[in-house]
């Protein structure tokens, strides 16, 4: 008895598997999806119910693309902060002597703030 309802629940399995979902309606992103993936060539020509697999690789299609965009972008970024740099070193700048001449600069402002305090509370005596 456990064998034969063991074999009746594979079947019922292999049943399931082969079942796909009726239809699925896309939404208006689903469907900027499936035109940006290349599936369809405009919006009106995509039917009101499609297979989740086809939303699905769409989604992959573009999920791709992006990534894609993401890695020339990372790219063409190191590229220029290259130039820029190179640029930068043949002005002789470097961030050692910008740091040092932006933390001279707030000890001017701080002792030129420190001195206006002394003057006021002269003043207020």
């Amino acid at each position: 008895m456990i064998r034969g309802s063991r074999a009746a629940f594979g079947t019922l399995i292999a049943q399931r598997l082969g079942f796909k979902l009726p239809g699925y309606r896309p939404s208006e992103w689903d469907k900027k999806m499936l035109v940006w993936s290349g599936r369809f060539k405009t919006t009106e020509q995509i039917p009101d119910f499609v297979s989740f697999e086809m939303i699905d690789a769409a989604r992959n299609r573009v999920r791709v693309k992006a990534c894609y965009v993401m890695m020339a972008m990372t790219i063409l970024a190191c590229l220029v902060m290259a130039v820029s740099g190179k640029k930068a070193a043949s002005r002789n700048e470097n961030l050692t002597t910008w740091n040092m001449e932006k933390k001279a600069r707030w000890r001017e402002e701080a002792q030129k703030e420190k001195e206006a305090n002394i003057t006021l509370a002269e003043k207020a005596q």
